[in-house]
This record gives structure tokens, sequence and C-alpha cells, in this order.
């Protein structure tokens, strides 16, 4: 059995690899090759065929094309920029104005998107051009956008949910189930903060915009119906018990199918478009998926988990200890690393470790899921500020980084709230699967 100092050498090695611009999944793979040539012979080694097959041959899996395609639907049938406008009717009086609808437009698309970086991309095409020339401080309307795409994977359906579930064999519908209300409650304090922010400085929030007569906003609400029929569709099979998280994906792209043919935008072409997207994306993240499933083989039989376990247990650390560790940690490493090469390197490391301290399999999910969206919008490799940036296509990225800040503080408020009273996300999947 390798010892704890062994398996942190190899773990630091992993992270200097991928933070030198090396390939995920190759550096994930390589380590556990390593490991196994080193530790266990050459048996070892012959099982990433296996391995392999059994990542992607997984019907967890499956739902990630899936609910990527089923983004990629919404967004080519333009439901994505009346979704838009529609909520800025509603939102725009609040103090800030139209920030609030970058904010709630994010935590819509989300709940039918599964990712952040898509959210991001989203979001900020249609948002972007509505703030022109309207007075609005720059560096808070990309802090907005970029901090509210983060909402992309803590609201159901998540992506990084379905693949933290499959690799630790955690229910992805009470993943879901727990991720409602963190997410919900991160919505409102972005908001929050951004009301606190514009009536401290009221420069901030530029121009208000002329007030919708009542008529034209209730009319616009059909616009909001598309993303909250598929929303109920998705999670409702779900929680209901009448689908699994791949079968509801699976009605969540017929029934997005049949709404872009109600529009007339249903075609060929636009189905082709959608279709490329989903298989780029989809060979990314299960090639990652499929290296680190051989990894978490390789450790689990060389008895990392344990040996770690063995020494945190020997330091005498309680939850609270060891969960103030990992977000120390994880901040640190979110400043290197994308947010799902974070995930999904360290879980074979740190799930046996949380088991091992008593924490919730659920919970740790929705903790992993949080610290992921900071890596989100950490600099100096956060993919949504670079996303935002790319969009915004002028000035510097400095602009974006600085406009998150309010946000990030929020988020880290959320991670300390959420540790200080779990039941936050436990209350939901509890009713709903206990």
């Amino acid at each position: 059995m390798i010892t704890a100092t062994g398996a942190t050498l190899g773990f630091f090695l992993m992270i200097g690899l991928m933070a030198i611009g090396l390939h995920i999944a190759f550096v994930m793979f390589a380590i556990g090759a390593l490991g196994a040539i080193f530790y266990l012979g050459t048996p070892a080694l012959l099982a990433f065929g296996n391995q392999f097959w059994g990542a992607t041959n997984n019907f967890v899996l499956v739902a990630i094309p899936l609910f990527v395609l089923l983004g990629e639907i919404l967004v080519k049938a333009g439901f994505t920029d009346r979704m838009y406008k529609a909520l800025g009717d509603w939102l725009s009086p609040l103090p800030g104005g139209l920030l609030h609808t970058n904010i709630g437009a994010s935590a819509m698309f989300a709940a039918v998107s599964g990712s952040s970086v898509a959210t991001a991309a989203t979001i900020g095409t249609v948002a972007l051009p509505a703030f022109r020339n309207r007075g609005y401080d720059d560096r808070l309307v990309l802090g907005t956008v970029a901090a509210g795409a983060t909402l992309g994977i803590l609201i159901p359906p998540s992506i990084n949910m379905i693949i933290y579930g499959a690799m630790t064999n955690t229910s992805v519908g009470q993943l879901y189930a727990a991720g409602v209300i963190p997410g919900i409650v991160l919505t409102g304090l972005f908001m929050l903060v951004t009301i606190v922010l514009c009536r401290l400085r009221p420069s901030l929030a530029g121009e208000k915009p002329a007030p919708t007569p009542l008529a034209e906003k209730i009319a616009r609400l059909k616009d909001l119906m598309p993303p909250l029929i598929i929303f109920v569709l998705v999670m409702g099979s779900i929680y209901l018990g009448w689908a699994t998280p791949t079968e509801s994906a699976a009605v969540g792209v017929i029934a997005s199918m049949a709404l872009a043919a109600s529009v007339g935008r249903l075609n060929f072409r636009m189905l082709h478009e959608c279709f490329i997207s989903t298989v780029s994306v989809t060979a990314m993240i299960m090639l990652i998926a499929a290296a680190a499933f051989y990894l978490n083989f390789v450790l689990g039989v060389m008895g990392v988990p344990q040996a770690l376990a063995a020494m945190i247990k020997g330091l005498g650390a309680n939850q609270t200890v060891f969960l103030v560790v990992m977000t120390i940690f994880y901040l640190i490493l979110g400043c290197f690393l994308d947010a799902l090469a974070m995930v999904i390197g360290t879980i074979p490391i740190v799930f046996p470790i949380a088991l091992q301290m008593g924490i919730d399999p659920v919970w740790f999910g929705i903790y992993l899921v949080l610290m992921a969206e900071l890596a989100l919008i950490t600099p100096p490799v956060g993919m949504n500020l670079y996303v935002v940036q790319g969009i915004r296509g002028r000035g510097v990225i400095t602009d974006v980084i600085v406009g998150t800040l309010p946000y990030l503080f929020m988020m880290m408020l959320l991670v300390v709230i959420l540790i200080a009273w779990p039941g936050l996300a436990l209350w939901l999947p509890q009713q709903f699967y206990k």
C-alpha cells in the first residue's frame, strides 16, 4: 500500500502538469498508468481498456450529450433572446435595472442547459448589446454576466453533478434536488448585492429603461414558458420517479424540438449545427471522464484514499476543520485549473476522505459544485471570465475580474452558510427520497 507522502507527491505532480497546460485527460491517465506500473504491475496497467469502456458505457453519463443538445436547440431556436426581453420587463424596475435581468436570465437558462460556460456564452451574447449607450458601469455589467453564469452548474440539471454522481455512485436525482434551494439562494444573494451597490452608488445603474406597459409585460410572459416547460418536464419526471435523469434528458430534448417546431425554427440545418456542437463538447467531457475513472480505479487498488484518511484522522481533524482546509485548497486550486478538471481530478482523493469523516455524499457534491463555481470566475484561468471578455471584444479582462468580486464574496458567503447549515442542501432531497 502506498504511503500518504507518496500519494501527496503524486497528487501535486498531477496538479502541476495540469497547471502548465497539458491536456487534463492525458495527465490523469499518465498518473494512473505510472502508479499502476510502479506499485501494481502490468495487469493493472492493462485494465485501462475495461475502465475506459466502463466509463463511456455508463448509462448515467448518457445524459451529458442530451442536456448539451437540449441547450443548443433552445439557443438556436431563439428562445433565449425572447426570454431575456421578457425578464427585463419585470426585473428592470429594481435598483440596478437590467443588471438583474442578467442574473435572472442566467438562472433560468441554467435550469435547462447544465453548463456554466454555455450559460455565459449564451446570456453574454444576448445581454451585452442591450447595455450599449445606457450609462451602466461596464465592470458591473460584465460581473453580473460572468457570475450569474456560474449558476449553470448549481441549478439542476447540471453536467458536473452527473459526472460527480457517476464517479461516486451518488444519486443524480438527489443531487439535483439538493441543488435547487442553494441555487435559488445564490440567485437572491447576487440580486441583493446588486441592489446594495446600486443604492450606494446610483451611477452604477445608468439610466432606467422606459417602463413597459402592463399589457405588454403580461403578453410577453409567454416567452418565459419554453424554459419553464422544459424545466418542469425534466425535473418533475425525476422527482416524481417517472424517469431517470438520462430518460428525463431525452424527454427534454424531444420537448425542445417540439417547441422549436412550434415557432418554425426546426430544420435540418439547425439540427446539424446543434449535433456538431453537442458531439464536440461531449467528446471532450467523456475523454476526461474516462481518464478519471481509470485514475480512480488505480488509486483505489493502491489504497491512496485509505492512507490519506488515516493521516487526516491521525491529525485529529474534525469535519469543520477538514472543510475549512478543503475550501482554502480549492480556492487556491481554482486559480490554476479549469473547474471541471479541478472537480474530476480531486474526486478520487477527497471523496473517500469525506466519507471517512462522516460527510453526506449528496451534501459534499453540492459543496464541490460551489467550489467549482468559484473556480469559474477566479483569475487567472476562470473560464467564464474569458468567455465574457471574448464576447465583449474590447478593453481588458481586468474589468471582468473586478466586476465579479462582489459576487465572488456572495458565493463564499453561501459556502459558509452551507457548512453551518447542511439542511439548506439536504432538506429537499430528504423530502423526495426519504
